[in-house]
């Protein structure tokens, strides 16, 4: 397989062995202490470390959420929310805990009331027929600077969609 080429799915499960242009996410699922899980995005890679522990991976160009959460026995000590683009090979990146080598950071939010209106905001596109995949990266970026000057983001829609679509086409 060359260094560019998408591994095929068998069985309709990812494969376990990455590309190397793949950005690989590290997930940690230990109940009620450490949540880290992906919230949208398309795996080209999966692989199960053990029961609490698994690698996932995206293709180059391709969006996806990674949600991390966790408590003491004091309660929530972390909550955040990123929505990231997995980069090509050569591209910048910024870095990120847990995921490798990093990816164009779309949104960054932290503490529980702001990453709930992320987790809304996701829900609505997805209301509307659409997969958060396909949202145009600059909706995201809206999302994430409205959210950080504490104002409502605007709404995604249908026709922001369509627009986004048809330009991304003319691009490439």
């Amino acid at each position: 397989m060359t260094r560019n080429q998408t591994p095929r799915m068998r069985g309709g499960r990812p494969p376990d062995v990455a590309t190397p242009s793949t950005t690989l996410v590290e997930l940690t699922w230990i109940e009620k202490r450490i949540e880290h899980w992906i919230r949208f995005g398309r795996k080209v890679h999966e692989r199960v470390l053990d029961q609490r522990h698994r690698v996932v991976g995206f293709a180059p160009n391709t969006t996806f959420a990674f949600v991390r959460w966790a408590a003491n026995d004091f309660g929530t000590i972390i909550s955040r929310i990123d929505i990231l683009r997995a980069v090509r090979d050569g591209e910048p990146f910024q870095t990120l805990p847990f995921v490798r080598p990093g990816g164009d950071i779309l949104l960054k939010v932290d503490r529980w009331p702001k990453v709930e209106r992320v987790l809304q905001a996701i829900d609505a596109i997805e209301a509307l027929g659409i997969d958060p995949v396909d949202v145009a990266p600059d909706h995201w970026r809206h999302v994430h600077n409205r959210l950080k000057a504490d104002q409502e983001p605007r709404p995604y829609t249908r026709e922001r969609h369509d627009a986004w679509l048809q330009r991304s086409r003319t691009e490439r």
